[in-house]
C-alpha cells in the first residue's frame, strides 16, 4: 500500500509541475500560447463585464462559471513571456523583459484580484461581482498601459 501511495504521489507532482516543464520549441509557439490564455480570459471577462453594465440579465450561475475560468486562465499566460518572444506577432513591450519584477507583481495582483471576482461571483451577489471586477479591471488596465503596445 506505501508503494502505491507513493507512486501516486510521485504521479500527481508530475502531472502538478508538468506546466511549468513545458518547453515551447520555438518563441511562436511561446507567444500563440500566452495569446490563447489571455484571449480566454479575456472572452469570459467581456462575458461578466456584459452582466455589471447591463447589456445582457444577470445569470449568478454563467458569471461563477465565467469568473472560475477568468480566474484559472489568469494563471497561465506568464510562462509565454520567455526570451525572444519580444518580437514578431505580438503586442509585448519591450519593458516586460527589463522590468521583470514589476510585471511579476502586476501578473501576481491579477490574479489575487481574480481570486476576489471568482468568490464575488460564487456568492451571486451583483453588487459583489460588479465591485470585484471594477478590480480586475483596473488592473487589467495598468498592464496594458505599461507593457502593451497599442
Amino acid at each position: 500500500m506505501k508503494v502505491f501511495a507513493s507512486i501516486a504521489a510521485a504521479a500527481l507532482i508530475t502531472s502538478l509541475s508538468a506546466p511549468a516543464l513545458a518547453q515551447f520549441q520555438k518563441p511562436e509557439d511561446a507567444v500563440k500560447y500566452r495569446k490563447a490564455a489571455l484571449t480566454v480570459m479575456g472572452t469570459h471577462f467581456g462575458r461578466i463585464g456584459a452582466m455589471v453594465n447591463g447589456r445582457v440579465p444577470y445569470d449568478a450561475a454563467a458569471a461563477a462559471n465565467s469568473a472560475a475560468i477568468v480566474q484559472t486562465m489568469s494563471a497561465l499566460p506568464w510562462e509565454g513571456f520567455v526570451a525572444g518572444t519580444d518580437k514578431g506577432d505580438t503586442r509585448a513591450e519591450p519593458e516586460i523583459w527589463t522590468e521583470q519584477a514589476k510585471f511579476k507583481e502586476g501578473a501576481e495582483k491579477l490574479q489575487a484580484e481574480t481570486a476576489k471576482l471568482a468568490a464575488a461571483a460564487k456568492t451571486g451577489n451583483l453588487d459583489a461581482v460588479k465591485a470585484a471586477f471594477g478590480a480586475v479591471g483596473q488592473s487589467c488596465k495598468a498592464c496594458h498601459d505599461a507593457y502593451r503596445k497599442d
